[in-house]
Formats: C-alpha cells, sequence, structure tokens
C-alpha cells in the first residue's frame, strides 16, 4: 500500500509555472494545484510502499530546479 503526501511547494520568483511543467513531465503526480498564499503549489503524491518518503521526494521532486522550499504533510489513515 502507498503512502499519501500533500507537498506544499514555493518556487523562485517566476518559475512556478517551469516547476509545475517539470512535475508534470516526471509523472510522479496524482494531483497538482496553483495555489495563493506562502505557497506556489500543492501536490498530492502517493509514495511507492518499497520507497523512504524522504530520499523518493528529494531523488524525484526536490531536484527540479526553480524550487526554493518544501511543506511536506504526510496522512496516516483514511476516513
Amino acid at each position: 500500500m502507498s503512502t499519501c503526501v500533500f507537498i506544499q511547494i514555493r518556487c523562485k520568483p517566476g518559475t512556478t509555472y517551469k516547476v509545475a511543467e517539470e512535475i508534470a513531465l516526471r509523472e510522479i503526480h496524482s494531483e497538482l494545484y496553483s495555489t495563493s498564499g506562502d505557497y506556489d503549489l500543492l501536490m498530492k503524491l502517493y509514495i511507492p510502499s518499497d520507497q523512504d518518503v524522504g530520499k523518493y521526494i528529494n531523488d524525484q521532486l526536490l531536484v527540479i530546479e526553480g524550487i526554493e522550499r518544501s511543506l511536506t504533510t504526510m496522512t496516516f489513515k483514511v476516513f
């Protein structure tokens, strides 16, 4: 069973669309939204059960140029 996480992404000024396009090309997300507030993008992602959450996010997402900061919220139970 995979782990569902929500990741808020802050992009360097002027790079939000480029970052979103790169995420879309990697096809790792379930959902991706543009948001207002402190972060520019909100992504829903399912981490494969055989993967370490932190390593997966670092290797698959945070290597994208233009990402300045991220905030990951892990989920535990569906109601």
